[in-house]
């Protein structure tokens, strides 16, 4: 019994004493990142028209739940149902 107990303390030891190998990628959020002012997580189609304007292009709901999109100049508003889900600014 002695031994098992030494022998998984040193596994411990061993384990709590490598060095950390995993890298952390920090991106900051949507319009953070591009500068652009988008629609939030939340905000419903109404809301989003009202204060972004009508999109150019508004691409039918697909799946389900149901997810659609709202095309801008600079970005596309995904929505389910008919609220914002994420926002993506277009690459350039």
């Amino acid at each position: 019994m002695h031994k098992l107990y030494a022998t998984t303390l040193a596994l411990l030891a061993l384990g709590l004493s490598t060095p950390n190998m995993a890298d952390t990628l920090s991106m900051p959020a949507g319009s953070e990142q591009s500068g652009i002012e988008m629609p939030i997580r939340g905000m419903d189609m109404d809301q989003v028209r009202a204060y972004y304007g009508a999109p150019q292009h508004i691409k039918s709901a697909v799946g389900q739940p149901p997810i659609t999109r709202w095309v801008y100049p600079e970005y596309t508003v995904y929505f389910e149902y008919r609220q914002v889900i994420h926002s993506v600014p277009h690459r350039d």
